[in-house]
């Protein structure tokens, strides 16, 4: 299994216990302090929340809501509070938007051939890892209007959207992607024509 900062390949030794991710201590603090950060032009916005068990809370622990920017705040506060399960970032169609794409990541770290197929496409952008550390999400500009989703084989799926939703946020970003915003607009729009 490769590193999942340097790429190298991991000893297994016979190790028991939980599957290395990286194959050094430098390697593993390197990857926490790069993907502790989320890009600016999220971090700038007033639009996260909590969430526990994929449902969209404040603060407070009530129901937040991804049409109600009453529900929303700073990504300060969502760090500081405890409550939930992590955090989230609420879509509300000023051209931030996010490919949702799931099940294409094997045991393995590999990923599925149609979603290296796919993400050929993109250009430079912020990638994440899901919670169920089996999809990613890549972050971008484009505008989708009505949202979409995409069946792809092995039990995979695409889902677009730019507006009422909120995505989780796991700051685990996929390889050495930028903590920058890149135009999806291309790629957005060749998965709706689909």
């Amino acid at each position: 299994m490769p590193c999942n900062w340097c790429g190298e390949q991991i000893a297994r030794n016979g190790a028991r216990g939980r599957t290395a991710s990286y194959c050094s201590g430098r390697c593993r603090v390197a990857a926490h302090r790069f993907r502790s950060r989320v890009p600016a032009e999220l971090a700038s916005e007033d639009r996260w929340v909590r969430h526990s068990r994929k449902r969209p809370i404040t603060t407070g622990g009530r129901s937040a809501s991804s049409t109600n920017s009453r529900t929303w705040t700073s990504l300060a506060n969502v760090d500081a509070a405890a409550v939930g399960d992590g955090i989230g970032f609420v879509l509300n169609g000023d051209g931030i938007a996010c490919i949702d794409i799931d099940h294409c990541l094997r045991p393995d770290g590999a990923l599925e051939p149609w979603a290296a197929r796919l993400l050929r496409d993109v250009p430079p952008t912020w990638i994440e890892v899901s919670p169920s550390r089996t999809g990613l999400h890549v972050w971008g500009i484009a505008t989708v209007g009505a949202g979409r989703m995409l069946k792809m084989p092995n039990g995979g799926g695409v889902e677009v959207y730019d507006r009422g939703r909120y995505i989780t946020v796991t700051r685990n970003s996929y390889g050495k992607c930028p903590k920058t915003l890149a135009d999806l607009s291309d790629v957005v729009d060749r998965l709706l024509s689909e």
